[in-house]
């Protein structure tokens, strides 16, 4: 089984019907299921994905979300020694235009446990990570 690092593009685009990677989401995640990998998000990551849903869908979205897709991720809580390693990416301007979200994913990267990131955020790409195929 496979460890995937998934960020916040994937799941929004999974969710969201409009965002232009919805398709491909959806192709992704059902691959993912059938291959029985298992999905690793940051803490970060759902906050900002439930920012995102209640501000640009609702609170209905944020709630069907926390009910059916988040108990099939399995949650990296951020703790002080990796938000502060990932601030430190951002102060250091490593990336342009980096989130503190998005560096969280790039330090729990480091820790070397996952074999791919799903994403659909260009920071990812950028950095060379092996991004999911669908």
């Amino acid at each position: 089984m496979r460890q995937i690092l998934v960020d916040t593009s994937a799941l929004y685009a999974l969710l969201v019907e409009s965002d232009q990677a919805h398709t491909q989401a959806v192709r992704a995640f059902e691959q993912l299921a059938r291959r029985e990998d298992a999905l690793v998000t940051t803490s970060y990551v759902l906050v900002e994905l439930y920012a995102l849903l209640g501000r640009r869908v609702g609170m209905q979205a944020v709630a069907a979300t926390r009910e059916s897709l988040a108990p099939l991720l399995t949650v990296l809580w951020v703790q002080e020694e990796l938000h502060e390693r990932a601030l430190d990416l951002v102060v250091n301007k490593t990336q342009a235009g980096l989130s503190l979200v998005d560096a969280s994913c790039f330090v729990a990267w480091s820790d070397g446990r996952f074999d791919a990131v799903w994403a659909y955020d260009r920071h990812f790409e950028v950095a060379g990570f092996p991004l999911l195929e669908a």
